[in-house]
């Protein structure tokens, strides 16, 4: 299981996401040169060089966010005006896509982004633009809504790209979209002139997700795990119930695909820290504040939890928990990960995922008071500290990838092996660099002592 450190000085840590970002520039550089998202966006790595490849559309807001949170970082003028031109030249499309759950990542990554420098006061903007991006995000917002099962009157789910029977744990973090289209003030508008409350929306599919997704240990099935994590639930279109668990990308619908855990981690605790700032009778319909926090601290201390007793001792976890793999590797939770293993890939995607949940539920929690909130830190920044230093960050300038022992798909082989190499090692994914550069800059500016980093408009700010 994870060992986190008893202390970890920000001091030097900040030494570290420094160095981070001093790689980066010139990675993201080069890419932002070379690539055009018009002809699909930047997935994985192959042999160090960045291709496009995936199911659906879902990496070019990652691809095009990164120079943003360098620019947040640095205040480098060319990376927020080059990702600026190219998000409102090519982005455009994507706001109005009703076949993909992602909008959380694609426009939240960008146009959000661009919104959220823009209110702290970080980049000069004409109000034609802010209108725009406001506009975008509102429209993003409703089409992402759009995307509705129902199950009753008061739950539902935002189906994945595979169909109305699916519901993905991905799209947790994807709800940014409609907090984001809501805090704006606009509401979704159906027949009849129906108007739909966005923020009910994003609870009921967070409530769906945690039924249905996410387990507690209270004997739903065999494999009933605290803080186990299925992606996908199916359910029946026509009755409206649900039929089972089940996986794309995972090894099994009863084992635990872990970047599905992450999203479900980070997502939760990112979505807690929103609705600290919403107004008690904003959530009168849906069950009062104080019972909705409870019911998120609930779920991302569950998944916190199972992440740091199913991950190696460095908080670098291998894909699956189910990999068959694994037992051939021996007593691997007692030890670090080895991503040069001959069985099983690691997964330092989901860590960097996984590792900006901990930090923003520990920081939730000792904003509460309540002294759990200092061991998810700990462990957040632990595995910021593991990946952020090699083998897995990507020192060598002609690789392309930032962060090193990312999988894509693994049962489909959707991951480069050179020859003579059983799983996938030594490449990296657009979602991994950028989650890693969105962790450093978060650790940054809680370290600097700046404000916090958070998709939504704070009160404070």
């Amino acid at each position: 299981m994870l060992k986190s450190e008893k202390k970890i000085a920000l001091v030097e840590l900040m030494k570290t996401v420094c160095n981070v970002f001093e790689i980066s520039a010139g990675k993201i550089s080069n890419l932002l040169d070379k690539w055009d998202v018009c002809a699909g966006a930047p997935a994985y790595t192959v042999g160090g060089i960045y291709t496009s490849w995936g199911w659906t559309d879902w990496t070019a807001g990652f691809f095009l966010g990164m120079p943003l949170l360098f620019y947040d970082y640095s205040g480098e003028r060319n990376f927020l005006l080059t990702a600026k031109t190219k998000i409102f030249n090519t982005m455009s499309p994507r706001l109005t896509h009703v076949g993909t759950h992602d909008h959380g990542f694609n426009v939240v990554s960008t146009y959000g982004t661009l919104l959220r420098l823009m209110r702290e006061g970080r980049m000069e903007y004409e109000e034609f633009e802010r209108n725009y991006v406001e506009l975008a995000l509102k429209v993003s917002g409703a089409v992402q809504a759009l995307r509705w099962m129902s199950l009753s009157e008061s739950l539902g789910y935002i189906y994945s790209f595979c169909g109305k029977h699916s519901l993905f744990v991905d799209t947790i973090r994807s709800l940014r979209s409609l907090a984001l289209a809501y805090q704006l003030g606009h509401v979704l508008i159906t027949d009849g002139d129906k108007k739909v409350n966005l923020l009910g929306r994003l609870l009921q599919h967070a409530e769906s997700t945690a039924l249905y997704n996410v387990y507690f240990g209270t004997g739903r099935d065999l494999y009933d795990v605290r803080g186990r994590v299925s992606q996908e639930a199916i359910f029946d279109i026509e009755s409206k119930t649900f039929r089972c668990p089940s996986t794309q990308q995972g090894y099994s619908p009863y084992s635990t695909w872990m970047r599905g855990l992450a999203w479900a981690l980070c997502g939760f605790a990112e979505e807690l820290e929103f609705l600290q700032g919403i107004t008690s009778p904003e959530l009168l319909e849906w069950g009062g504040k104080e019972k909705i926090l409870d019911r998120f601290v609930q779920v991302a201390e569950a998944t916190a939890d199972f992440y740091i007793a199913n991950t190696p001792t460095d908080g670098i976890p291998y894909w699956d928990t189910g990999a068959p793999g694994l037992v051939k590797i021996g007593n691997f939770l007692d030890c670090p990960a080895d991503p040069f293993n001959d069985f099983e890939p690691v997964d330092s995607s989901a860590a960097a995922i996984a590792a900006q949940g901990l930090v923003r539920l520990g920081t939730y929690l000792l904003g509460r008071r309540n002294e759990k909130g200092e061991d998810y830190l700990r462990a957040g920044l632990t595995i910021a500290r593991n990946i952020f230093s090699e083998p897995y960050l990507s020192t060598d300038m002609n690789h392309e990838g930032l962060l090193l022992h990312s999988v894509y798909h693994r049962p489909k082989g959707w991951g480069y092996m050179r020859p003579g190499e059983k799983p996938p090692v030594g490449e990296s994914s657009m979602w991994g660099d950028y989650h890693a550069l969105e962790l450093a800059l978060l650790i940054y500016r809680i370290s600097a002592g700046k404000t916090y980093l958070c998709f939504f408009h704070r009160n404070d700010v």
